[in-house]
């Protein structure tokens, strides 16, 4: 079975896909299972990270898939323990090993770890290895403006994506704003929320009911209209497929504003502490 998915460009010229298909806890034979029926039903984009310690499944399940590699879009990330530069360099390199591959579409930076204060070091290192041809397009997770206007002062190199906490309990409209301004894809960790109390909403259980959708199907349909890039796990078939058919309906200016309006101050799964992202 296949979907077709539209595709993003990035301000380094690549073609991204409008979707992706994330990885987190997916592990093992059962991750391996979980990601090839991933890439039987259509993604093409799989997000996985150094910190996910999965990077050897994600390979198995590439390896065992019979859809070609450059068809692929493979991502990871940078631990904000390894920002060093050199440090940085052998992670990367360390990834790939595990993966078993011999270059990632995108490498992201997982998080500023501001205490250390090492990201541009880092950001440096991902500069040399995109130069080696470890990596296609590099980017962040989880960085603020302040923190991305520092690495372009620094180093004149601007993140083609920055991958945030993003669902409509935090909608994230001004970092949002800021990433468009600079011409950033922002991507969406975590896009249908946690839990389930987010699908079970009744405003957006009214406009599943009206478009004959699914809560899901909603809700990533509207990071897709916000210019945003969703990256959903599901390790049923049928969850992947349903979260992949979303290209085929368009929700209204008013449908789109009451799921916005649902963003709350306390909406975040992680709080404002730098603490909670030591785990990245």
């Amino acid at each position: 079975m296949s979907n077709t998915v539209p595709t993003i460009l990035l301000n380094d010229g690549l073609q991204i896909p409008a979707i992706g298909f994330g990885t987190y806890k997916l592990e093992g034979a059962s991750g391996v299972t979980a990601i090839k029926d991933a890439l039987d039903v259509g993604y093409r984009l799989l997000d996985s990270a150094f910190n996910y310690e999965n990077e050897g499944t994600l390979g198995r399940a590439v390896r065992e898939s019979s859809i070609p590699r450059d068809q692929l879009f493979l991502c990871s990330k940078l631990p904000g323990r390894h920002h060093e530069y050199h440090e940085a360099l052998s992670t990367i390199e360390e990834s790939l090993y595990r993966t078993g591959v011999d270059y990632y579409d995108l490498y992201l930076i997982h998080w500023p770890n501001p205490r250390v204060n090492k990201y541009v070091d880092a950001w440096r290192a991902l500069i040399e290895a995109k130069k080696r041809g470890y990596i296609r397009s590099i980017g962040v997770c989880n960085f603020l403006p302040e923190h991305i206007n520092q690495l372009i002062a620094e180093t004149d190199v601007c993140p083609s994506i920055n991958q945030i906490e993003l669902h409509p309990y935090f909608n994230q409209a001004p970092q949002r704003a800021w990433d468009e301004t600079h011409n950033i894809v922002t991507q969406s960790w975590s896009p249908l929320g946690r839990g389930i109390a987010l699908v079970k909403n009744d405003i957006i259980a009214d406009i599943a009911q009206n478009h004959n959708k699914s809560a899901s199907q909603i809700i990533l349909r509207w990071h897709i209209q916000l210019k945003a890039l969703p990256i959903p796990k599901a390790t049923s078939q049928i969850h992947q497929i349903e979260n992949l058919t979303i290209f085929d309906f368009q929700l209204t200016d008013d449908e789109m504003t009451r799921i916005s309006s649902l963003t709350k101050p306390n909406g975040r799964n992680f709080n404002q502490d730098p603490a909670v992202y030591e785990e990245f």
